[in-house]
């Protein structure tokens, strides 16, 4: 069990929750700030001092007072008039992720909620609740007011919810957990859906994914430097101490790992250089990494912010109105996730056309070309996939469009940057199964016995699920079989 504080979530306890469905804790601690916090509200509530979205209206109708007898209602209305989201629902594991950084966020103890409605949040998490949340609405500033408005709906009974194979109502899903609908105190309902953490969610399962590809991208790219009989000494230690970016460093040294005992490799002499694609994979691969290490930081200050407004300091007995619901630090990470994770199968993309040219074997990797055709036209379907990143890449942040009468008059767009980044990171995995498909047969026509042990492990595994293309065949279902290996099975990281 993983216990929550609201400051020391890690991106790895996070993946064992939002993954793995590890069940979680509340600390006693956080729990205390959470209460104390509270007790500031309600003495506002009861002394009826004028604070924003306690007792006044939202966004440009902050000028408006609610009357005390109102305030419960006021915070119904917000959550029933912001759930105005369209599009597909967010896939389960972002929709998680959401509940999660929701939850630790009202844990850190600066949004003045009740313990109950921490208490929900915690059940669904624990009951692996899927809250049905369309995909689009937010601007990335103010909050992801839109999506966490349908998520924070399941509190009251309202709203949908997948639970197990069915979707249920909000009061059916209540019912199902033994639990009565939430009458909302002030302030709660925005603190609810005043938060970055659909962003977040979004950016963070795209990151945790692009940290797996990035793994299996140096895997595949020590097969295609064996495949292609290319040159090692662009690995050499020494030559990457000479420009020793962190990133470069690692993937040198574990380009040399996986190729320690090759016979295949340096075994080309007719060129004493490779293509850039071969010989630049530590300085092409190892900026994706750097670029991931930054991400990983903001993302993991992210996870442990109080990010709605405004915020209560309770030992002060203040309240303050702020911006922390503003994500341009999302956007800009999540854009820099974005074009880590398109060169790499930008790269993927090149390398899978000079496998299918490589002079000394057949064209388009197959015996008995024209009648077959071979791997030519999956690397028609990468081409694709990487025009479409090239697209996807164009940075959402550097867009604002105002809202709410010109009040909130910049908005981060980063919603739509994380929206993105995960799109890109499916079709990159797509495409390093289309690499993984063609370097696999590439080297069916190589002595494997001259494989560095590691990759020829590599290679077996992928062997034993994919056979060798003798003649066409339906290769989707090679794609999608190669797709399951990078996605799902262990073989590429744990050889």
């Amino acid at each position: 069990m993983i216990e929550l504080d609201g400051d020391s979530l890690t991106v790895q306890t996070a993946k064992k929750i939002i993954f793995s469905h590890e069940r979680i804790s509340l600390a006693l601690s956080a729990l205390e700030r959470v209460r104390a916090a509270r007790a500031v509200v309600a003495e506002i509530v009861a002394r009826n001092q004028r604070i924003y979205g306690i007792n006044t209206g939202f966004g440009k109708l902050s000028t408006q007072t609610i009357p005390s007898e109102k305030l419960a209602l006021l915070q119904e209305n917000l959550l029933k008039s912001h759930a105005v989201g369209v599009g597909d629902p967010l896939p389960d594991e972002v929709a998680r992720a959401a509940l999660l950084f929701r939850s630790n966020s009202l844990l850190h103890g600066r949004s003045g909620v009740r313990v109950e409605v921490i208490e929900y949040l915690k059940k669904f998490l624990d009951q692996n609740v899927v809250p049905v949340i369309p995909a689009k609405g937010s601007v990335g500033s103010s909050g992801d007011l839109a999506p966490l408005a349908h998520l924070a709906l399941l509190l009251i009974g309202e709203g949908q919810a997948k639970f197990g194979e069915k979707i249920l109502s909000g009061r059916e899903l209540l019912k199902e957990l033994g639990l009565e609908p939430l009458h909302l105190a002030p302030k709660e309902g925005l603190a609810l859906i005043n938060g970055t953490q659909v962003t977040l969610a979004l950016g963070f399962v795209a990151f945790a994914r692009a940290e797996k590809l990035l793994t299996q991208a140096q895997a595949i790219s020590a097969l295609a430097l064996e495949a292609l009989r290319g040159h090692r000494a662009a690995f050499d230690e020494r030559l990457h101490r000479a420009r020793p970016h962190p990133g470069q460093l690692s993937v040198a040294r574990e380009l040399r790992a996986w190729l320690t005992g090759s016979k295949l490799a340096d075994s080309r002499t007719d060129d004493v250089q490779d293509n850039y694609t071969l010989r630049c994979i530590p300085q092409v691969l190892g900026a994706s990494v750097d670029a991931l290490a930054f991400v990983r930081e903001r993302f993991e200050i992210e996870m442990n912010s109080a990010t709605d407004n405004p915020l209560v300091f309770a030992e002060t007995r203040e309240v303050l109105s702020g911006g922390n619901f503003h994500g341009q630090i999302l956007a800009f990470s999540c854009e820099l996730l974005a074009q880590a994770i398109s060169e790499i199968g930008n790269f993927s993309e090149r390398r899978i056309a000079l496998l299918l040219e490589a002079p000394d074997l057949p064209k388009f990797l197959i015996q008995d070309g024209g009648l077959n055709s071979g791997l030519m036209v999956p690397q028609y379907t990468a081409a694709a996939l990487v025009a479409e990143n090239k697209v996807l890449a164009h940075p959402a942040s550097v867009d604002s469009i105002p809202t709410s009468g010109g009040k909130e008059d910049h908005n981060s767009m980063a919603t739509t940057s994380a929206y993105k980044a995960l799109k890109i990171v499916e079709n990159v995995e797509i495409v390093l199964a289309i690499e993984l498909l063609t370097v696999c047969q590439a080297l069916d026509f190589r002595n494997q016995e001259l494989m560095a042990p590691r990759t020829r492990a590599l290679y077996a595994h992928v062997r034993r699920q994919i056979p060798h293309l003798e003649k066409d065949r339906l290769l989707q279902y090679d794609i999608q079989r190669a797709l399951h290996i990078l996605k799902e099975d262990q073989g590429l990281n744990g050889i």
